[in-house]
């Protein structure tokens, strides 16, 4: 059984940075990629950030890029998402997901339909 569980969220000041942390247990890491994703209030989901199996392949959203970093542990049992600089446009609920992806182009990693589970969520509040 996958079970995925965020952590880490939190209110900042805009310029400051956290770190999110996705607990997973039962995910195959060798043939799962895992990515995060997130969903301001009125507003359609997003991918952020996505890691593929084996952590070889990494793709950002252009909101991301040079300000996030995805990463996993060696174990492969806890996935990452360092938020530095953040900005009040990165205010959302941050989601971890874990889905086995036949198509390995950014779309399809940061797209969200292929990805098979889902965490709860952690809140991420940035004030201007």
């Amino acid at each position: 059984q996958v079970k995925l569980m965020e952590s880490g969220g939190g209110s900042v000041q805009a310029g400051g940075s956290l770190r999110l942390s996705c607990a997973a247990s039962g995910v195959a890491s060798n043939t799962h990629w895992m990515a995060w994703f997130h969903q301001a209030p009125g507003k359609e989901r997003e991918g952020v950030a996505a890691i593929s199996p084996g952590g070889t392949i990494t793709y950002y959203a252009d909101s991301a890029k040079g300000r996030f970093t995805i990463s996993q542990d060696n174990a492969k049992t806890t996935l990452y998402l360092q938020m530095n600089s953040l900005k009040p446009e990165d205010t959302a609920v941050y989601y971890c997901a874990a889905g086995f992806l036949q198509d390995w182009s950014q779309p399809s990693a940061l797209g969200g339909e292929a990805y098979e589970y889902w965490g709860q969520g952690t809140q991420v509040t940035v004030s201007s």
